[in-house]
């Protein structure tokens, strides 16, 4: 069987506190009752149940978003994560999730949800605006680094717009799948020049369990990996870089850049300045890509720049209030 870890699985070395903490906010009358979030990624689905506006129970499961899972494993996770988390007499679930493009694709989520929670409202956004909302901002732009990598973004007049999340065979530069299909590039450049294994290289045929560059070709192509699977071997180029290696310190710089152009091209698109928050498993978690979305991003005269320090999820409830 294949290893299998997150594509977070790395050491924060920047931002250290960033895990899940309850929110401040006094509780007001918008949030009394019971209130399930969900962020769903391309990896896990992390749900918190708040009663009154606390944070009583927080459970993670597989990824409920059909768009990298079947109907059916996402519909199982989801009964997997609301048999821990509870479901009976809740007031609303609020989702976020990688992959909501149009009212068809929340709905699509909205009916594997409601079944859990008969009654309860179910309201289903793209996972980028819990992000904004958990970074304490109601307006700005939420750049997600995660499995995949989207920005979007709001400004004071309302307007809206996004930037990537157009999957990983369209785009998601500057995400884990990215880093990881990089690796694999790499390796098989290295192979072509006939250059020796390197410390990446090795690494990642280590954890793929195979013996030689080439067998990395059919490994990527086959049924038995897929875009999860790729997404976790960014772990390697994290740490590679930090052992030195000159071509992932390279990978790490280049995902900065890439995620700094997606947050570039919200701002301009809302005609604002700020501010910029990053979030999701790499953006919380790889401080090469931190340092390198910053000067990317002041170089470009963007100043407010924030590294999300609370898991998005707890952005549920601002969004509820706002809702209300």
């Amino acid at each position: 069987m294949l290893p299998q870890h997150y594509p977070c699985d790395v050491t924060n070395t920047e931002n250290s506190s960033a895990r899940p903490a309850a929110p401040q906010a006094p509780v007001s009358s918008f949030l009394r009752g019971v209130i399930i979030g969900l962020d769903i990624g391309g990896t896990k689905t992390h749900g918190i149940r708040f009663e009154d506006g606390l944070p009583v129970a927080d459970e993670s499961a597989g990824s409920s978003n059909a768009q990298n899972v079947s109907r059916d494993e996402a519909a199982a996770n989801l009964a997997d994560l609301f048999s821990r988390i509870g479901g009976g007499q809740v007031t609303q679930v609020y989702a976020g999730s990688g992959g909501i493009d149009t009212d068809e694709d929340a709905a699509a989520l909205a009916s594997l949800i409601q079944p859990h929670v008969p009654g309860a409202r179910v309201t289903v956004v793209h996972d980028s605006r819990l992000l904004l909302a958990a970074g304490y901002a109601s307006t700005g732009v939420a750049v997600i680094a995660g499995t995949g990598s989207a920005a979007w973004g709001r400004n004071a007049g309302g307007g809206e717009a996004r930037a990537g999340g157009w999957g990983y065979l369209l785009g998601d530069e500057g995400s884990g799948y990215w880093l990881g299909r990089e690796a694999v590039r790499h390796s098989l450049r290295q192979m072509n020049r006939g250059l020796p294994v390197d410390q990446l290289t090795a690494a990642l045929l280590q954890s793929c369990g195979v013996s030689d560059p080439n067998r990395l070709i059919a490994l990527f192509h086959s049924p038995k990996t897929g875009r999860r699977f790729w997404a976790q071997q960014a772990r390697h180029v994290v740490d590679a870089a930090a052992g030195g290696h000159p071509e992932s310190q390279a990978l790490l710089d280049q995902a900065g850049k890439d995620l700094a152009d997606l947050a570039l091209q919200v701002l301009a698109q809302l005609g604002i300045s700020g501010p910029v928050i990053l979030g999701g498993g790499l953006g919380m978690n790889v401080a090469p890509l931190q340092h390198s979305f910053r000067r990317h991003l002041a170089g470009s005269g963007v100043t407010d720049i924030r590294v999300l320090e609370q898991e998005p999820v707890f952005g549920v409830l601002q969004l509820v209030a706002e809702q209300a």
